[in-house]
């Protein structure tokens, strides 16, 4: 992804969760100089991967494969003696029409919230022993209503619904086009980009950045070359 891609989509999550009445902690508008003098006693922000993430899993087109994310709190799976929470909370803004490929995770259970706006459709199916598609049922919960639904199902949720998912279960999503942006919050237990999540077709987590224009906002992946505490 080119760097005035990150730059703008982050600009345009800020604006949008003005329209969806989502307050941003300071620390969502820390430019590139505060991230590279924060203090110590600020380490939780980058040890935890606080803040944003703007990805296009590699493939080059944000607006049809991609991802908004800011993490407003988290614990460590690594380190838990440091950060015991044992939950996390995040911002999953979806653009209308936008998709997120298929993955699941090796320990994380995570509530999926539809927080307002368009309408979110959601693909299930149950991980095998060697990490391909199952073909058996998936259970799900959505709203504290437990259901089974089969392989490859498709559940949409409104505005206001949500759904649990389990380790191991895979899913994709898509903002159904022309139904607007959505304002998907993740309830979960601890999170770890790096070690605990399995795309289906190997989809880096990570897009490899053209440096077309200087840093406004810092990616969690920006911490290591900037963030010296």
């Amino acid at each position: 992804m080119k760097r005035s891609e990150i730059n703008r989509h982050i600009q345009y999550i800020m604006d949008k969760a003005k329209d969806f009445n989502i307050p941003l902690p300071p620390f969502a508008f820390y430019k590139l100089n505060d991230w590279k003098n924060l203090g110590k006693e600020e380490c939780e922000l980058v040890d935890t991967m606080l803040g944003w993430g703007i990805t296009d899993f590699g493939k080059g087109n944000y607006n049809k494969c991609g991802l908004g994310i800011f993490t407003f709190r988290n614990g460590s799976q690594s380190a838990p003696q440091n950060y015991p929470k044992p939950y996390c909370e995040k911002l999953l803004f979806v653009s209308d029409g936008q998709m997120l490929p298929y993955h699941f995770h090796f320990s994380k259970m995570e509530d999926i919230i539809n927080r307002g706006g368009g309408i979110l459709e959601l693909t299930l199916y149950n991980a095998d022993e060697k990490e391909a598609f199952a073909d058996t049922n998936v259970t799900i919960t959505l709203d504290g209503k437990k259901l089974t639904v089969s392989a490859g199902s498709k559940v949409q949720l409104k505005p206001g619904q949500s759904i649990t998912l389990l380790p191991r279960q895979y899913h994709s999503w898509q903002g159904i086009p022309e139904t607007g942006d959505i304002a998907v919050f993740e309830v979960s237990k601890t999170n770890d980009d790096n070690m605990d999540n399995r795309f289906y077709d190997n989809t880096p987590w990570v897009p490899a950045v053209e440096e077309d224009e200087p840093v406004r906002y810092p990616v969690f992946d920006d911490y290591k070359k900037y963030v010296h505490l």
